[in-house]
């Protein structure tokens, strides 16, 4: 193996696939709460849900953990699943759709180069919901490294987005 291999700059995260104990549950979760379509079901056993078409950004399955007890969080696995919005209203939409539902956060931080609410899914499974700032805005060290950083994120100042007219 060459230690100099660098991958493409193209190359994405194409999706996540969870191991989920109940399915519907998992559905009303990702499906009625976040907002993802279903495209495709396999029977009462799976399904695949995407945001604007793709053919799937999130696989759910109960192949082998249907009535599962979650994942011990003192073990190894998946920390969380990330998903990124295009704006910061529309992070400021999903935080105040999560408010309605009086589903908890887990988290809310400002990282400098984005802004992030962090949440369980009903398995216990961590997701982060983020808009990412304009890159020329992300703070950077003397060296030009970034200087990513944890605060806490101002959730009024971001639902005051709620009233600018730009989207």
């Amino acid at each position: 193996m060459s230690a100099d291999y660098v991958i493409p700059a193209q190359a994405r995260i194409g999706h996540v696939h969870l191991k989920v104990s109940d399915l519907e549950r998992s559905l009303a979760f990702y499906r009625d709460l976040l907002g993802f379509e279903v495209t495709t079901l396999y029977g009462s056993q799976a399904a695949f849900i995407s945001a604007g078409g793709y053919h799937h950004h999130i696989g759910l399955n109960t192949w082998h953990s249907k009535g599962a007890p979650p994942a011990p969080v003192y073990g190894v696995g998946l920390y969380h699943t990330a998903v990124v919005y295009p704006t910061r209203k529309d992070l400021a939409v999903i935080f105040e759709r999560l408010q309605k539902a009086k589903y908890p956060l887990t988290g809310a931080s400002d990282h400098g180069v984005s802004e992030a609410l962090y949440l369980n899914d009903p398995d216990g499974n961590g997701v982060e919901l983020y808009w990412d700032r304009p890159k020329e805005l992300w703070p950077s060290k003397a060296d030009g490294s970034l200087n990513m950083y944890t605060k806490a994120l101002d959730l009024d100042d971001l639902l005051k987005t709620l009233d600018q007219q730009e989207y």
